[in-house]
């Protein structure tokens, strides 16, 4: 016989759920923090866009609006999927 000894599937997935309990919840809580900083990044850029802190003046105005408006939505939904836990 084989001196080796293969893993059954299930001997497999038995020792990932052993190691996902053994491992810490810095990952979720970095991930948390960082959620929420990009969802202030997201916000703030788009109404810093929309009261002109950057001096867009002339043919670009109409890009600073929709810049603004798109960051703002896309900063609120990443807020709701933080919230919900879906990131």
């Amino acid at each position: 016989m084989s001196e080796y000894n293969i893993p059954t599937p299930e001997e497999k997935r038995r020792q990932r759920a052993e190691d996902r309990q053994n491992t810490p919840v810095v990952g979720g809580a970095m991930r948390t923090v960082f959620g929420i900083i990009m969802v202030i990044i997201y916000v703030g850029m788009g109404v810093l866009l929309l009261i002109n802190f950057f001096n867009w003046d002339g043919d670009w105005a109409w890009t600073r609006y929709v810049v603004g408006i798109v960051l703002i939505i896309y900063g609120f939904m990443r807020a709701i999927r933080q919230i919900k836990g879906i990131d």
